[in-house]
């Protein structure tokens, strides 16, 4: 930014209006990614410079953010995790010099990675103070609260068999950069993965395995995210869409499993294969227009039966009466309309 200002003869924090940003940005060849992050830092320089009254407004608000898509890695498969361990025994082979102390290394930063959840830069830096049995401290929340995780047994015991650098640390000496000591890790995984034919495999995977592993296991995201350290759930959700499909799966069967043991939904379908079997009878229906009830067409009789089946228009006797409720007609008993409502033989007792 220093540069660009000098090359355009701009001397004072308030000439960096918006179209000059937007000129600045123009210039950028970063990717989606990279162009965001410097965004930001871009949007807290002048937002600083605006809480110090030096600029009466932050124009970088108005830049658009790039659009950035991410592509979600996916957890390694069971298989996958068997042949990355039984890859850290011949990764011994491929280090003669060391290859003893760093095979037993790799191999209890593997499953520290797996079963932790750590990022491959706090795993590197985990020392004999964060582990309690086989409980690891993790981070500290806002509220005071210490977030641990507890390790398998088979885990814990790798990492006592695990040759320290130092007394304290497993993985480094505790001087110098951490970035180089992780650099260095990551190289050896690159080439434990290319030992064990995982052509797509890195550090984060294992992260990734760990978190899909909790998810399909039922427990709820909320918890993930604490354990994962992220400061928002919305973080955990952003990063982690590929697992939803498997959860959604997941809920499908279980919703299936819980309908097969329902009462209701088992009676529902016994009477639903009822309907299908009288459909597949082929009976007739029975139809009172056939039948000379009181004439009219078949389409009327089936759009409104109860015009043929009331009481109102069945014109049978009533008992202790010489007429119908037909006015100045002589009695008569309509013979097919009463047994369909009463039956064949109570319509001839009562005709």
């Amino acid at each position: 930014m220093q540069e660009y200002a000098e090359k355009n003869g701009l001397s004072f924090i308030d000439e960096f209006d918006l179209s000059a940003l937007g000129m600045f940005r123009s210039g950028w060849k970063d990717g989606p990614r990279s162009s965001a992050k410097k965004l930001e830092r871009i949007r807290a320089f002048f937002r600083f410079a605006q809480r110090r009254n030096w600029i009466s407004g932050n124009p970088a608000i108005e830049l658009k953010a790039p659009k950035v898509t991410l592509s979600p890695t996916l957890p390694f498969t069971n298989e996958e995790i068997r042949r990355i361990l039984e890859a850290t025994e011949r990764y011994k082979e491929e280090m003669p010099s060391h290859g003893v102390e760093n095979g037993r290394r790799i191999r209890g930063l593997v499953l520290l990675l797996r079963y932790s959840g750590m990022r491959i830069g706090d795993a590197v830096n985990f020392d004999t103070e964060r582990l309690e049995g086989n409980r690891v401290f993790l981070y500290t929340q806002k509220t005071g609260v210490a977030v641990n995780t507890v390790l398998p047994e088979f885990v814990v015991s790798a990492l006592a068999k695990t040759p320290r650098v130092t007394k304290k640390f497993f993985f480094w000496s505790g001087i110098g950069k951490l970035e180089s000591i992780v650099r260095s890790w990551q190289t050896r995984l690159r080439r434990l993965f290319r030992l064990a034919n995982i052509p797509d495999g890195h550090a984060h995977r294992f992260r990734d395995t760990f978190a899909v592993e909790l998810l399909l296991a039922g427990v709820p995201i909320e918890r993930v995210s604490i354990l994962l350290g992220h400061q928002s759930v919305r973080i955990t959700e952003k990063h982690y869409a590929p697992w939803v499909r498997s959860r959604q799966e997941q809920l499908e069967a279980d919703l299936a499993r819980a309908w097969s043991r329902n009462p209701l939904v088992l009676s529902q379908g016994e009477v639903h294969q009822g309907y299908i079997a009288d459909d597949d009878s082929g009976t007739p229906s029975v139809s009172a227009g056939n039948n000379g009830a009181r004439g009219g067409s078949r389409t009327h009789m089936r759009k409104n039966p109860r015009r043929i089946l009331s009481p109102q228009r069945l014109p049978f006797r009533h008992p202790g009466a010489g007429f119908t409720n037909l006015t100045n007609r002589s009695a008569y008993c309509n013979t097919a309309a009463v047994s369909i409502v009463l039956g064949a033989d109570v319509s001839r007792a009562a005709c």
